[in-house]
């Protein structure tokens, strides 16, 4: 009789504590729901890149550089549902922006415009990286899509002045000039024998 009233209050015990523990998981749940709702939210309406070529050079280079193209295309798409698929999109673009440094056209080959696809492939990165954490930092993630779209007009922009200096012509003499710059360099263009003596 008593093992039963023992039992039979043990297990009202263990009842109400398990109550207490499903409410409070329920309130954080819908705590964590809110918290994703608003970094989703945030990301969402954030998520507005520079898809449309700036200039004219950029527009005769989509139709050209296979990955510029494909980069503004993967830009352009916009995903709506989850966050999930704001992941899946950010990796895209990063796979997408790291294609273009291996096929860059040879006219826009040049240190430049080189650095400046890295330091648009490193916020792209840095993007796919916030947005596949655990706890998403939602400020942060808007930050660099506002730097991406910094950087990818700065390409554009460098692009086009390149472009404007190619149709300048070369004035007589120019070239003349730019060979004695060269020769005159503190560190010549060839290599120098150390055996040779030296002339003082």
């Amino acid at each position: 009789m008593k093992f039963k009233l023992l039992y039979t209050f043990l297990v009202l015990v263990l009842l109400a504590s398990c109550k207490d523990d499903s409410e409070k998981r329920r309130l954080e749940n819908e705590k964590q729901q809110k918290k994703n709702e608003l970094i989703f939210s945030k990301v969402s309406n954030a998520w507005d890149f520079y898809d449309e070529p700036i200039n004219e050079t950029s527009e005769n280079l989509v139709s050209d550089w296979t990955e510029f193209r494909s980069l503004l295309n993967e830009l352009r798409l916009k995903p709506k549902k989850t966050i999930g698929a704001f992941q899946q999109k950010a990796t895209a673009i990063s796979k997408k922006a790291a294609a273009m440094d291996d096929n860059i056209p040879e006219k826009f080959n040049q240190p430049q415009i080189k650095s400046r696809i890295a330091t648009m492939t490193t916020k792209v990165r840095l993007l796919d990286l916030y947005i596949h954490l655990d706890l998403i930092p939602a400020e942060k993630v808007v930050k660099i899509i506002s730097e991406i779209n910094n950087e990818l007009a700065s390409l554009q922009r460098q692009m086009d002045k390149i472009e404007v200096r190619s149709t300048i012509p070369v004035e007589i003499g120019e070239s003349e000039l730019k060979q004695m710059l060269d020769a005159s360099r503190a560190i010549p263009n060839e290599p120098i024998d150390p055996n040779l003596p030296r002339v003082e």
